[in-house]
C-alpha cells in the first residue's frame, strides 16, 4: 500500500508540524492543533508533514519503554483524529536519519553561547539541574534540521517555540550565506485551533499538570469525573471564578447553541453547576466518540499502521536525502 503520487501537492507552502512523544495525545492537543492539521491537509494551498517528535522526547529524563509505546501511539491518535496519509506525510523522527546528520551539520554555524542564552535552555535547566545534557542544548538546532530538511516554509507553534524558530531562521540566513545552500526562513503562523483551557482553570490544558487535561480515550465516565472536579466557586458579585470561565469556554467550543441559556442563569443566579458541567461532559464525549471508534478499529489492524509508518518513513527520507546530499556537495563533504 504504496501512495507515491500523493505528495506534494503543486505550487503549495510546505508545512512541517510535530508532537513530541510524551504520550496520548489530549483533548487540548486535539481541539488546538490536530483540528488546524486536518483543515490544513484538506487544502490545495499547502503540503503537509506531520512528525512525531520522538528524537526529541531524549533531551529530558524519559522512560524507554514508555517512548517506545507512545510514538506508535501518536501516529494511531493522529489517525483515529482523521490525518489521512494520503493527503499529509505522517513521520517519526527517529526513522529519518538525516535529521541528526543535518542538525549537526548546522551546528556547525551556531555558537554555543546563543543556545545558553535561549530561555527555553534555562528553563529546562531548572527544571532539569541534573539533565543540562548536549542534546539539551542542540534542541534548536535539531528543530531548525527537522523544518528546514524539508524547506518547509511555514510552522504552526506556540509562543514559547519562536526563539527556536528564530534559531532556525539564522540557520538558513548564514548557510545561505557561507555555502550558496538556498534554504527557505521558516515562518510562524497560527493554524485554526482553539485556546482550550485547563480542568484546573488555571492556563491551558496540559500533561504536565495532573487534573487539568481529558484524554482522547476517556470513557464519559471518565469525562464526566474530571468535568465535575473543576472548581466552581465564586463569589457573590465577584468576577466569574477561573474553574467557571473554563467551563463556558468548553460550551463555546463544542455546544455554542447552548451558551446564552448558561449565561442567562449564571446571570440570574439560578445556574445549576452540576448541570452545565454534565452537559459540558456530554459534549465532550460526543466529540470524542468517533475518534475513539476509529481508534477501535485501527488498534484491531496493527499490520495497517505498521505500513503507514514505513510508508510515511519512505516518503519523508525520500525528501530529506536530497536536502542533505545537496549540503553536503556545498560544505565540501561530497
Amino acid at each position: 500500500m504504496t501512495h507515491t503520487d500523493s505528495h506534494p501537492k503543486s505550487t503549495s507552502k510546505r508545512v512541517l508540524s510535530g508532537i513530541r512523544a510524551t504520550g496520548r495525545l489530549h483533548l487540548g492537543n486535539y481541539l488546538g492543533a490536530v483540528k488546524g492539521m486536518l483543515e490544513l491537509q484538506d487544502s490545495a494551498e499547502y503540503d503537509t508533514l506531520y512528525m512525531v517528535a520522538d528524537v526529541h522526547t531524549l533531551t529530558t529524563p524519559y522512560e524507554v519503554e514508555q517512548l517506545r509505546t507512545n510514538r506508535r501511539e501518536v501516529i494511531v491518535d493522529y489517525l483515529a483524529a482523521g490525518l489521512d496519509p494520503q493527503k499529509s506525510i505522517l513521520f517519526q523522527q527517529a526513522d529519518v536519519n538525516e535529521h541528526i546528520e543535518l542538525a549537526f551539520y548546522f551546528s556547525s554555524v551556531v555558537s554555543i553561547a546563543r543556545m545558553q542564552h535561549l530561555p527555553t535552555f534555562k528553563d529546562k535547566v531548572k527544571q532539569h539541574p541534573d539533565h543540562a545534557t548536549l542534546a539539551l542544548l542542540n534542541y534548536p538546532t535539531l528543530m531548525a534540521s527537522d523544518i528546514l530538511i524539508y524547506n518547509a516554509e511555514l510552522v504552526p507553534v506556540g509562543k514559547d517555540q519562536e526563539p527556536h524558530l528564530e534559531v532556525a531562521r539564522e540557520v538558513a540566513r548564514k548557510m545561505n550565506d557561507q555555502y550558496g545552500t538556498t534554504f527557505p526562513e521558516p515562518q510562524s503562523f497560527a493554524t485554526p485551533g482553539a485556546y482550550v483551557p485547563s480542568l484546573t482553570g488555571e492556563g491551558k490544558m496540559s500533561k504536565s499538570v495532573e487534573g487539568s487535561f481529558i484524554n482522547l480515550h476517556d470513557t464519559i465516565d471518565d469525562i464526566r469525573k474530571k468535568v465535575r472536579s473543576v472548581p466552581t466557586a465564586t463569589e457573590v458579585g465577584g468576577e466569574m471564578a477561573p474553574g467557571v470561565s473554563a467551563l463556558f469556554s468548553f460550551v463555546e467550543l463544542l455546544i455554542p447553541e447552548e451558551k446564552s441559556r448558561f449565561m442567562d442563569a449564571y446571570k440570574d443566579g439560578s445556574l445549576r453547576y452540576v448541570e452545565l458541567k454534565d452537559t459540558v461532559a456530554e459534549a465532550i464525549a460526543a466529540e470524542l466518540k468517533p475518534l475513539q471508534e476509529r481508534r477501535a478499529e485501527l488498534a484491531a489492524d496493527p499490520a495497517y499502521v505498521d505500513q503507514v509508518i514505513r510508508d510515511g518513513a519512505e516518503k519523508a527520507r525520500a525528501l530529506a536525502q536530497t536536502t542533505v546530499a545537496d549540503v553536503k556537495q556545498k560544505l565540501g563533504l561530497a
